[in-house]
């Protein structure tokens, strides 16, 4: 592309030149003419400006020769910086090396210097350790001191250092001095431990403050730590057997002097000499075996309250429980804070703090467990025994709070002993109730005393139970209840008249429903099973009391209802002159039949407010049966009825206030 651009602008001067002249051969010539005059000019000038050249050389060749030098020493400088990068590599080898000697020899120099100072055995040390007493705060650190020593030398003479060689031997002899010292204080401590009267609280709050005392013993004689570790195990197990022998004992004769016995079961027989619930002279003092009263106090406000202190309280008397209570929250208390201190100060957990628990309180459970066999025995005491198994389950859950399982297995022991005896007297009641012949009773309609006795019994033991069921409870009381419905329906039956028989089974079922609602749940199991009881014979006894009075309408409602609910009219005609008689007798009678009502239900039942209850179920029932009637009569018959309105004014005189 380059060349025929050329060749275009040649081919356009030529033409420039053809236009302006004809003679190329002329115009060659002009410009060769030119040509030469410019190359004489050229010439002139240079012979002109040759000096200046010649200058010009004579600089160059100089300004050669000194590059030619500066490259010798730049040459140089460069040979000089390669020595010195060469020294400054190896410096740095030399600084790093020597740093690591100067770390390696502080390394060593520390560990020489800490190990110098924990086998060296100084003046001060050995001083305190010789003269200052044990309780003294310098002698249980210089005793730190030492056991650290004893501890490294021990460790080294393994290892076969000749270094141990040089502070062994009076290391040893500060070790024999210092058990020696430690052991004369423990053991003067337990000793105070036989004193009469000593509160040994004191004594193991010094050792636990010493604690460390024993560990130094154990891990450098531990056939010194055992004689200490026994001497304590004999000291206190003799205190804590001789002190609750004593306590038991002293317990045992604040009990009432009247105890139950074989003959205060549910359903032996009432009489004024043995009352369980007459307030005579001689059992003022005495709980009733089959109410609980206040005595439920004892696994809640009392539950923890101090204990009794027999020789501050010779005039009163107490009940099982509660002298139970006593007793066992001593243990609690005593055996928590004791299991607690021998595994803090003896340094022993979970078997071996079982074992070492055991050979200090095993006496002491065993003579309990024992005492308990006795006592219970004779007891024929029910809801007794039964707050007493509850305290166990609250006092075992209260040293798991307080992270002491060593009694569990006392607490078993315990359960052991009462569950069988308890159940055996539950069943001796159940017997009784079973045995009994109601022909030897009066035939009285107000509750009986055998059911009081159930009802109050019953609501004590399942108030009890709430928080921890049992089943073989729940079985006793199932058996219980259905003994003591049997025996309330053999009772009814010694009476003439259905009627009698009604009111004498709502007064029993009425009272022990309100006992088992005001003493347990509303939804238990025994409350629901008498209320439906209670529900059947109440409809069923107000059928019987509106018989006599309205039991013609009662009558002709039920005869004649179905012919109104299949609509045959006819048939309900055929009734008119039936009901006209009905209505005649109802308008000339109700308000006096309401009055006899009101006043045969009301001196019928003891408790006025269920004879209220019962009487406002009659009137309701009455009024739902005055509907039904009016429906079914003729035109005739229905104009002559009184008016409904007028009846349910005159009801709602009777309208309980309670």
């Amino acid at each position: 592309m380059d060349a025929l651009k050329e060749a275009s602008l040649d081919n356009d001067e030529v033409r420039e030149i053809l236009k302006n002249t004809t003679d190329l051969r002329q115009y060659s010539r002009q410009i060769e003419k030119e040509f030469k005059d410019v190359e004489n000019k050229s010439i002139e000038d240079y012979i002109a400006e040759s000096q200046n050249i010649a200058n010009l050389h004579n600089q160059i060749n100089d300004c050669d020769d000194v590059l030619e030098r500066m490259e010798n020493m730049l040459m140089s400088f460069q040979s000089v910086l390669n020595n010195i990068s060469t020294e400054i590599t190896q410096l740095q080898r030399k600084s790093v090396s020597m740093s690591l000697q100067l770390t390696n020899r502080q390394s060593v120099k520390a560990q020489l210097s800490q190990f110098i100072e924990d086998m060296a055995v100084s003046e001060e040390m050995i001083n305190i350790i010789m003269d200052t007493a044990v309780t003294e705060r310098e002698f249980s650190t210089q005793l730190n001191v030492l056991n650290h020593k004893l501890s490294l030398v021990k460790e080294l003479s393994f290892k076969e250092s000749k270094s141990t060689n040089d502070v062994s031997d009076v290391l040893h002899k500060l070790r024999l001095k210092a058990m020696s010292k430690i052991r004369s204080y423990l053991l003067e401590q337990i000793y105070k431990f036989r004193k009469p009267m000593t509160n040994y609280q004191i004594p193991q709050n010094a050792m636990l403050k010493h604690k460390f005392f024993f560990e130094f013993i154990l891990s450098n004689e531990r056939h010194v730590a055992q004689e200490i570790c026994s001497e304590y195990i004999d000291t206190m197990s003799k205190i804590y057997y001789s002190y609750f022998k004593s306590y038991s004992t002293r317990l045992t004769s604040l009990k009432f002097e009247e105890s139950c016995t074989k003959d205060d079961l549910m359903g032996i027989e009432d009489n004024a000499s043995k009352g369980l619930f007459a307030k005579t002279t001689s059992l003022k003092h005495k709980s009733t075996i089959f109410t609980i009263g206040k005595r439920g106090d004892v696994l809640n406000q009392q539950l923890e309250a101090p204990i009794i202190v027999p020789h501050a309280q010779l005039k009163n008397r107490y009940t099982v429980e509660a002298l139970f209570r006593s007793e066992q929250y001593a243990l609690v208390d005593n055996a928590c804070r004791e299991y607690l201190f021998v595994t803090e100060f003896f340094m022993v957990r979970s078997n071996q703090a079982q074992d070492l628990f055991n050979q200090i309180m095993g006496k002491t459970l065993t003579l309990m467990i024992k005492n308990l066999e006795t006592s219970i025995h004779d007891c024929y005491d029910t809801i007794a025994m039964f707050l007493c198994i509850h305290l166990i389950f609250r006092y075992q859950l209260m040293c798991h709070k307080r992270c002491v399982p060593a009694l569990d297995k006392y607490w078993d022991s315990l359960q052991a002993v009462i569950w069988p005896r308890f159940e055996h007297v539950f069943r001796l009641n159940i017997q009784s109730i079973h045995d009994c012949d109601p022909t030897k009773f009066n035939k009285e309609m107000g509750p009986h005393y055998i059911t009081r006795r159930y009802a109050e019994f019953s609501a004590a033991i399942v108030g009890i139970s709430e928080h921890f069921p049992n089943e073989l409870v729940s079985r006793l009381l199932l058996e219980l209840q259905n003994e003591v419905e049997c025996f309330i329906l053999r009772m009814a039956a010694i009476f003439a008249t259905r009627k009698d028989q009604l009111i004498y089974l709502i007064n029993n079922y009425d009272l022990v429903l309100g006992v088992l609602m005001e003493h347990t749940r509303d939804n238990s199991k025994e409350a629901e099973a008498f209320r439906e009881q209670l529900n059947a014979r109440s409809a069923e006894y107000v059928e019987e009391i509106l018989a006599p009075h309205f039991g013609g309408i009662i009558q002709f409602v039920k005869e004649c209802e179905q012919y109104f609910e299949k609509d045959q009219p006819e048939e309900l005609r055929k009734q008119e002159r039936r009901s006209l008689g009905l209505v005649a007798s109802f308008s000339a009678n109700w308000k006096k039949s309401l009055e006899e009502l009101n006043r045969e239900v009301l001196l019928s039942f003891p408790s006025l407010l269920t004879g209220s209850q019962l009487l406002q179920l009659a009137l309701a029932s009455l009024v739902q049966y005055y509907h039904r009637f009016h429906k079914l009569l003729t035109p005739n018959a229905r104009a002559q009825l009184t008016n409904i309105h007028v009846v349910m004014v005159e009801i709602k005189k009777y309208k309980s206030n309670y």
